[in-house]
């Protein structure tokens, strides 16, 4: 699941008017719908299932078949209404025999059940339940550095062309791994796009489930990806879009940023050069070529498929990553109500909210409104509070894709199991497509859980009307 924000200085709250899209056309064709208006209001319940934590754990229960069918038979009697199912992990690996990566055995001495196909089981038995499921894929990250496993480390050749380049501190170009962090791979690669696709084709054609999920289908962070073969690709862009001559003689990476930072473990720029803008929109436009490619092949293959995302909530940073999940009708650039000054003119043509079915952002906030924080009461769109994000959401995208707003049940601070109802009664009432409940293990774990007690009762209070 992608990352979870340090909860930052307060920034880019404006109190604004909301601008909507009066259309309810989304253009997209897809599964879910083309397009929600903001009075619909879906009420699904997805609860995510990462693959590591549920079946590879010690405090797990998805190694074993019995304990699947009795904790899915919690979640249908809670109100869930779908799963999302983690396929591909953050090693590279798949939950099932793939023609293109290796398949998970065992992780810290837990196995699956033997001679079990996990994906094929799972969406069989959810489907007796009559739950959706959406298989969801870790997709530009290949290689797990906490075990030193993964396709990166099993690949001495595919290492050295695809592994991320990003900056240190100093700014020196390293390989991502030597900085503790998982093996991210250049998204730019054609290469590491066909073996994604590859990927997301496979699991559509070989299973039946009711949608695909991409998550980390983004750059590292913004000091990836610095590799000379994204400079080459970087002037290409320069030149043929800008008619930029000069572009070949640039300082790299210096006249895109000139110095870094560490923040709170982050590298982040200290000072910019001067085409950091445009990196920016290059970034983010080869993120969008890959979704029309990602969708059109899911497409292809299920055409009532739904093809989604998740991101995380908070859009005033996304651009670090290299991501625009808003509409393209959204300009960040010509919005005189938020000022995004990283913005550049055309960044709104990057937006991919129109290549979605599912929207799936993670509110992972314990501060509900914002009137609960007098920081944030006289504001309309706040990225760090659930409903201001919300807000925010709607704004950023108009409405054109259903939008499941998610909640984070074991990694924060909540004060009580009451504030967790409390926050999914809200997300439901006020988002198109519903809830995220992330991740299930805390749910049932309650050592894995800030509260350290099992959650049940608190999704279904949350559920009820």
């Amino acid at each position: 699941m992608s990352l979870i924000p340090a909860i930052a200085a307060l920034s880019l709250l404006f109190a604004v008017s909301c601008k909507k899209s009066g259309s309810s056309d989304g253009g997209n064709g897809g599964g879910e719908g083309t397009g929600n208006a903001d009075t619909v209001r879906a009420r699904n319940v997805l609860v995510w299932i990462d693959c590591r934590s549920n079946v590879y754990s010690s405090s797990g229960r998805f190694n074993d078949t019995s304990q699947i069918r009795k904790t899915l038979d919690t979640l249908k009697n809670v109100g869930v209404t779908g799963l999302v199912l983690d396929v591909k992990g953050s090693a590279g690996y798949t939950m099932y025999p793939s023609a293109y990566t290796t398949q998970y055995s065992s992780i810290g001495g837990i196995s699956f059940t033997p001679n079990v196909d996990y994906v094929a089981f799972m969406v069989e038995e959810a489907h007796k339940r009559n739950f959706k499921v959406y298989a969801s894929t870790v997709t530009f990250v290949e290689g797990d550095a906490s075990r030193g496993m993964g396709t990166l480390y099993d690949n001495p050749t595919f290492k050295s062309n695809y592994e991320s380049i990003v900056c240190d501190v100093n700014g020196n170009r390293v390989p991502i791994t030597s900085t503790g962090r998982n093996g991210f791979v250049n998204p730019a690669q054609p290469a590491v796009q066909e073996r994604a696709l590859n990927i997301v084709k496979e699991i559509v054609t070989k299973y039946n489930v009711d949608g695909l999920i991409l998550d980390y289908a983004r750059y590292a962070d913004a000091y990836a990806d610095f590799s000379d073969f994204s400079k080459t690709k970087f002037i290409e862009f320069l030149k043929n879009k800008y008619n930029d001559n000069t572009a070949s003689s640039m300082n790299f990476p210096g006249d895109i940023v000139s110095s870094w930072k560490n923040s709170s473990g982050t590298i982040l720029p200290n000072t910019t050069g001067k085409y950091w803008q445009k990196w920016l929109l290059y970034r983010s436009g080869v993120i969008y070529d890959f979704f029309k490619k990602a969708r059109g092949a899911v497409k292809a293959i299920k055409p009532n498929a739904s093809f989604g995302v998740y991101v995380g909530a908070w859009y005033g940073t996304y651009y670090q990553v290299g991501v625009n999940w808003a509409s393209q009708d959204y300009d960040p650039f010509a919005d005189q109500s938020i000022r995004f000054d990283w913005a550049y003119p055309g960044y709104n043509e990057t937006g991919y909210t129109e290549q979605l079915d599912i929207l799936m952002t993670g509110n992972y906030y314990t501060q509900i409104m914002l009137s609960e924080n007098s920081a944030t009461a006289n504001l309309k769109y706040h990225w760090w509070s659930i409903e201001g994000s919300i807000n925010g959401i709607k704004y950023i995208t108009k409405n054109k894709v259903p939008h499941y707003g998610s909640i984070d049940m074991g990694n924060l601070s909540w004060s009580s199991k009451a504030e967790i109802t409390r926050a999914i009664k809200y997300i439901m009432a006020n988002t198109s497509g519903g809830v995220m409940l992330f991740d299930l293990i805390h749910v049932y774990a309650p050592n894995t859980n800030l509260l350290k007690q099992p959650l049940w009762d608190a999704i279904a209070d949350g559920i009820k009307k």
